[in-house]
């Protein structure tokens, strides 16, 4: 019982995560199934993506249904990821455990720390002009990412769609979302063995939960201060990633 209940207040983070800021979930998820449902390292980055395909799917549909997401954009920028998303995927089983944790703990610390020096989160006014070679770098940089350390690479992709390309804030988050759903799927495909041996029994109410949570994500960011929720979500990630490294130097 106590499981379930974890599994249901830490999808819910998670949802909201998504819903709210059109990434992050995965990065809160990983730490979430290691230190409170007793998940391996490389069990929880094969869960994580489970998680966040179903819930960034539901949160995908609900901002494109706002008209939030650039469906041109966020396949060609999701398209230069699948391959690094492919071959980081096959990489992260011959990863040490402890390694895996580091790495995820300094990712988390540098994303954070970003997040918290920047200024306002975007433009607000309209979409600048793409650059498309831009654009391709980092889509292969969060592919890479999303395949070894199990995350879908939202909370990277929202700034580098905002700088890199040029979306409006409230369009990077939406398009962000297509951007997870794809790199997910494609870490994903090589670690379907992998697969079989989760605990569903959590993995189900935690991903029931998120998806849930992601609706009301979407209606928090439409209310919400971006640069608030940016800012919130920051803090919580630099615990998570203090806490991590410190588990992994152990």
């Amino acid at each position: 019982m106590t499981s379930l209940i974890l599994a249901l207040a830490a999808g819910a983070v998670v949802g909201l995560a998504l819903g709210a800021l059109g990434g992050g979930g995965s990065v809160l998820a990983v730490p979430a199934l290691i230190y409170l449902l007793g998940f391996s390292p490389a069990a929880a980055t094969t869960a994580s993506l489970v998680i966040v395909v179903l819930t960034s799917v539901t949160a995908l549909f609900a901002h494109a249904r706002d008209g939030r997401v650039r469906w041109r954009t966020g396949l060609a920028f999701a398209a230069a990821g699948i391959g690094p998303a492919l071959v980081g995927g096959a990489v992260a089983g011959r990863i040490p455990q402890a390694l895996l944790t580091g790495a995820f703990g300094v990712l988390a610390a540098v994303v954070a720390t970003r997040m918290l020096s920047t200024g306002r989160p975007g433009p607000t006014v309209g979409d600048r002009p793409a650059r498309p070679g831009r654009a391709a770098g980092v889509g292969a940089g969060l592919g890479a990412v999303t395949g070894v350390l199990g995350v879908g690479g939202g909370f990277l992709a929202v700034p580098a769609l905002v700088s890199g390309v040029g979306l409006r804030m409230r369009a990077a988050v939406g398009t962000s979302l297509l951007v997870i759903t794809i790199n997910s799927l494609a870490a994903l495909a090589l670690r379907a063995g992998a697969a079989e041996g989760l605990d569903w029994s959590i993995i189900a109410p935690f991903a029931g939960a998120a998806v849930l949570a992601a609706w009301d994500g979407r209606r928090l960011a439409a209310k919400a201060s971006a640069r608030a929720l940016q800012r919130t979500f920051a803090v919580a990630l630099l615990a998570v990633a203090v806490f991590m490294l410190g588990d992994a130097m152990l």
